[in-house]
């Protein structure tokens, strides 16, 4: 665990966060700042900076799991099509520097550029409605 991180502070239950999954080695939960409604972070629950740093078997667990979650996501949110995303540097749009990857739900044609880090385009959305969207999302987690 990092001190000054968001993310390691989230997974220890010191912040809260919509919570969709979790398990022994990640934590799912959705971004308080999303690109759409569902917009989903799946992120090891141990503290990596980013892809360079991680074990290769615990990548392939986290991509497992971020499979399941698109899946879910994208009917839960009843959309045509899922953008999976993992930013490492900030010259790659990292903003929060603990390893996490995007599962954003899209529809057709929404405009979304890679302009600038996701954070720069997007707006904060209330607790109520993030806990509203992650319950759909779990029904939805096999």
């Amino acid at each position: 665990m990092s001190e000054e991180c968001i993310f390691c502070h989230i997974i220890q239950k010191e912040v809260p966060a919509s919570f969709v999954y979790e398990d022994d080695q990640v934590a799912v939960f959705l971004s308080n700042r999303p690109v759409n409604e569902g917009h989903t972070l799946v992120v090891p629950k141990k503290h990596y900076e980013n892809i360079y740093e991680i074990p290769e078997d615990e990548v392939a667990y986290l991509s497992k799991i971020v499979k399941r979650v698109a899946v879910a996501v994208r009917a839960a949110m009843a959309v045509e099509g899922i953008r999976v995303v993992q930013n490492n540097g900030s010259a790659a749009g990292q903003v929060i520097f603990h390893l996490h990857v995007h599962v954003i739900p899209m529809k057709p044609h929404e405009g979304f550029t890679h302009g600038k880090a996701y954070r720069d385009q997007t707006k904060g959305r209330m607790p109520e409605a993030l806990e509203a969207d992650a319950q759909k999302i779990k029904q939805n987690l096999r």
